[in-house]
């Protein structure tokens, strides 16, 4: 069972502004300067909602700027699609880069330039080795490395292979450009890493000026010295890559000298952040796209009806902190839930409907005032057509109750969310046994939903219209997967959950629901969150489940697993 962090961080301080703090009363620099930089293969998931609200936090509070940086340099995996997506998540959770949209291919050439530079100084050689002899001669964690049979090549001819690897003469993976460093080093990151390799593919920018391509780590420093980032706030993952990050701008003559720094990334129980496990779920048919509301990209989560300034909070929360751990997701569903709970508008649903017939009331029907939402009088009231045929809960009667079971059953009174207090007659079955309709009827005293004798009534259930109600698709999701570490046996499919996706094609909604718009979550009463899908038409109304109204991650905690 993995460890789960569920205590809230103190988000007001962490080391990260600590080092900020210091660096600008040392007055080492003047203006505080971060960037999000990240690779266009994929859409950004809730892990990215982290290092965005740190790195745009962080500039934002000390009246500094970030940047927005594609990392694009291996152009067989970046679409337009991706850096598209990215653009449009940043915005959704509420950040800006204001002019400072930029590319790690905006500096290709200055970055053959100092390849070149680094060769000139001694300091990298062209490798012939297969890309197999190179990991053979790598070595291990405990023994060193071995030398290239080609680290000793002249500075002439290292330059003029460089040369011709840049014109195309080579073919792919015949050679590749590597920094001369300590094949013995304890950091294997250090054992001559590759700078440049040969690619002959388009990039989606430079189209195919470029066959050579620079490595992500030989671009991602020398990027922000460009830039002029001040700190390069990274997740833990790069933290052995930090001596590499400085050896090449302590060997390079770059405009300015950056920081990096490395914190924890974000870990959820019930959920995968892995770019390339979530890209294999979306091809191999797990889920429906990238923006699946079960995935835990930030399009999934808009498209589930996660408002943005919840994930902010959820970050803020979980603060910034030096050591991974694992946070349990019932803590971001709570800042979903708080988030909602102020700001969502109250509206009535059935899900699985029960017809109900008030044989005593009168075949007109009545407009009632419903509150939109109890957190925000300003939201003030609604009317909602009440008759003698309802739609309730199917989950909100039973024939035989056990105790402490107080919603309808025959001869219980109970209320009607702001209408009547109705008394179940009769169960009407159909020829299968099953019971298709309840027989009531009601007290006209009782409007408003308060006995005139102050009789106690102990449930209180939502209903629908019978005549006025709209028909919807509304989609349950349930964790993607069933065990709070998933793919901690080694095989991350297998605990893929094959009942994550729960669909009640027969819903009953008040008539209010076709104003609803996707992005903008509802509350359905006594059942939970939920916000129109994208795909919805107004002939076809689809709600998606963004959160239930309680924390159904308790019964994790118990060794059961979650709902949804």
């Amino acid at each position: 069972m993995v460890a789960v962090e569920t205590a809230v961080a103190d988000a007001g301080r962490d080391f990260i502004r600590d080092i900020i703090q210091d660096d600008l009363d040392a007055r080492r620099y003047t203006e505080v300067v971060t960037r999000f930089p990240p690779e266009p293969n994929g859409y950004l998931h809730i892990g990215h909602a982290k290092s965005i609200g740190v790195n745009f936090g962080v500039a934002q509070e000390f009246s500094g700027r970030c940047h927005l940086r594609f990392d694009d340099t291996n152009p067989t995996k970046e679409e337009q699609e991706y850096i598209d997506a990215i653009k449009r998540d940043v915005r959704w959770l509420g950040y800006d880069w204001g002019e400072h949209l930029h590319h790690a291919s905006d500096y290709f050439e200055q970055l053959y330039e100092w390849a070149e530079h680094l060769v000139r100084s001694g300091n990298a050689y062209v490798d012939d080795q297969s890309p197999a002899e190179m990991r053979a001669a790598r070595g291990t964690l405990t023994e060193p490395g071995r030398n290239s049979p080609y680290r000793d090549r002249s500075v002439g001819e290292n330059l003029d292979l460089l040369r011709r690897m840049r014109a195309g003469e080579f073919p792919n993976g015949a050679r590749v450009l590597r920094a001369k460093i300590d094949m013995a080093s304890g950091n294997i990151n250090l054992r001559d890493p590759v700078l440049y390799r040969i690619l002959h593919a388009a990039h989606p920018r430079t189209g195919k000026a470029w066959c050579i391509y620079p490595s992500y780590d030989f671009a991602h420093g020398q990027s922000d010295a460009i830039e002029g980032v001040t700190h390069s706030l990274c997740t833990l993952e790069f933290e052995d890559h930090r001596p590499l990050y400085d050896w090449l701008l302590e060997h390079l003559p770059v405009p300015s000298r950056p920081r990096q720094y490395e914190f924890a990334r974000l870990n959820l129980t019930y959920t995968v952040l892995s770019k390339r496990a979530l890209t294999e779920f979306v091809r191999q048919g797990h889920v429906t796209g990238w923006n699946d509301p079960r995935m835990p990209t930030l399009a999934g989560l808009r498209r589930r009806g996660v408002p943005p300034e919840a994930i902010r909070e959820f970050v803020r929360r979980i603060g910034v902190a030096k050591a991974n751990s694992t946070v349990d997701v019932g803590m971001f569903e709570h800042a979903v839930r708080d988030t909602l709970n102020r700001t969502a508008e109250r509206r009535m649903a059935v899900l699985r409907p029960l017809k109900v017939v008030i044989e005593n009331y009168p075949q007109t029907s009545e407009e009632i005032d419903a509150v939109n939402n109890p957190e925000d009088a300003v939201a003030g009231t609604r009317k909602v057509a009440f008759g003698r045929e309802l739609f309730i809960e199917r989950d909100d009667f039973m024939e035989s109750p056990p105790k402490k079971f107080y919603r309808l059953s025959p001869g219980r009174e109970v209320r009607l969310r702001y209408a009547y207090l109705v008394t179940c007659r009769e169960a009407v079955r159909n020829a299968a046994g099953e019971v298709i309709e309840l027989r009531c009827t009601y007290d006209p005293a009782s409007r408003g939903g308060s006995a005139p004798d102050g009789r106690k009534v102990q449930a209180t259930l939502h209903w629908v219209s019978a005549k006025d109600a709209l028909s919807a698709e509304v989609r349950l999701y349930h964790p993607l997967f069933t065990r709070p570490d998933p793919g901690a046996n080694g095989d991350v499919f297998a605990d893929l959950n094959p009942n994550s996706l729960e669909v009640l094609a027969d819903c009953r909604l008040e008539p209010a629901l076709a104003a609803a718009v996707p992005g903008k979550p509802v509350q359905f009463e006594r059942q939970g969150y939920f916000c129109l899908d994208s795909t919805a038409t107004p002939d076809r109304l689809v709600f998606n489940r963004t959160v239930g109204l309680r924390d159904s991650w308790a019964k994790v905690q118990a060794g059961g697993a979650p709902s949804g």
